[in-house]
Parts: C-alpha cells; sequence; structure tokens
C-alpha cells in the first residue's frame, strides 16, 4: 500500500473539500514529512493522480482578490472514499508494513467504528505473536551457542525485538480503545481542525 496515498485521502477527507495548500499543513503538522514521503511535491502529484484515477474531483474555485490562478480545491468520490477506507484497514491489520504506513493509519483510526478498530488491531497483534514465534523457533542461535549465526544473529535478535514492541503497543492501544479513548465513526462530532485556536503550526518554516 501506499501511505501517500492513504494521508492525502484522509486529510482531503476529514474537510470534506480542501485544497493543496491545507493538505499539505495538516501533513506537515503531523510531521508527515519526516517520516513519510510526504514532501510537497509528493502531496500535490497525488492529489493530481488520484483526481485522474476518479478518486477525487477536483473544483476550479474563484481566484482571490489579489489576483493569481484559480485555486483547486479536492473531494472525494464515492471510489476514494472506498480506497480511503481499504487503505485504512490494510495498514492497521497488517503487521508486515512500513512504519510511515501504520503510522498512517493510526491517524486516522478514529474514522473507524470503535469495535472495527479493535478487531483489526487484534489480528495485527496476533499476526506479530506468530511472527515473533516463528523467528524465535526457526531464526535464532541456538541456546548455549550464541555464536553460532555470528554478527547475522543481531537480525534475528532485532525481528524479535521488534515483533515484542510492536504487540506491546498494540495491545496497548486495543486497551485504551476497549476502555473508552477518543472519539470514534459514530459518536458523535469531532472536530475537523488540526490545530488549536490561536496555536501557530511548529512546523510553518517548511512552506
Amino acid at each position: 500500500m501506499s501511505a501517500i496515498r492513504l494521508l492525502v485521502l484522509g486529510a482531503v477527507r476529514q474537510h470534506g473539500r480542501a485544497h493543496g495548500y491545507q493538505v499539505r499543513n495538516d501533513l506537515e503538522f503531523w510531521g508527515a514529512h519526516e517520516w513519510s514521503n510526504a514532501k510537497p511535491g509528493s502531496i500535490y502529484h497525488a492529489l493530481k493522480q488520484m483526481a485522474k484515477q476518479g478518486l477525487m474531483i477536483a473544483h476550479d474555485v474563484a481566484p482571490s482578490t489579489a489576483g493569481g490562478p484559480p485555486r483547486t480545491e479536492y473531494e472525494l468520490t464515492d471510489a476514494g472514499e472506498v480506497e480511503f477506507f481499504r487503505l485504512l484497514r490494510e495498514s492497521l491489520v497488517r503487521h508486515d508494513q512500513k512504519i510511515d504506513e501504520l503510522t498512517a493509519g493510526v491517524g486516522f483510526i478514529v474514522d473507524l467504528p470503535r469495535a472495527e478498530a479493535i478487531a483489526l488491531l487484534k489480528v495485527r497483534a496476533t499476526a506479530l505473536d506468530r511472527w515473533r514465534a516463528e523467528v524465535a523457533q526457526h531464526w535464532t542461535p541456538t541456546e548455549g551457542t550464541p555464536d553460532e549465526w555470528g554478527h547475522i544473529g543481531e537480525i534475528m535478535k532485532l525481528w524479535v525485538h521488534s515483533a515484542e514492541g510492536g504487540v506491546e503497543w498494540t495491545r496497548g492501544l486495543i486497551e485504551r480503545l476497549e476502555a473508552g479513548a477518543y472519539v470514534m465513526a459514530g459518536e458523535g462530532e469531532r472536530s475537523v481542525d488540526v490545530l488549536p485556536d490561536g496555536v501557530e503550526n511548529p512546523f510553518a518554516d517548511h512552506k
């Protein structure tokens, strides 16, 4: 899957209609330009490509009173809505995706019903447990012979450590959701504002 597609679809969706600068501002506030390929060029390219693919509608709005070309606002189509949720569910359920894909999914997890989000995360936790057990059984040095694999053994240790950390974090999020954390889909109105009132974007100097 593509983290940039999920990020851009989700950013547009939460506003209903959004222009490229607005999407960029949202994602930069998340720091997405640091942990994903959500750079300005990638964002604008994704918007244009997904409009061509029928996932968004591009609306040209009137130019500003100060002059300049018309600004393009984007809106998800029905196909874009389907694609957003497909990518979101995939990002949460898989145990072997890249960290930017998981991070993007967590950013939009509140767009899912609580029960569904919990169910997806439980599948992820189970898969991580299974993977950790497989690595521990077949791909780690025999007890008492720590140098059996040489420095390559450190790769296996990294895998196990990553799986253990992933399971711990996933189960912690499940517990928080089960305890009622966050306003999930269907539970009431949520603000679509990324920044609280009066707070400046800390990444403004990146623009």
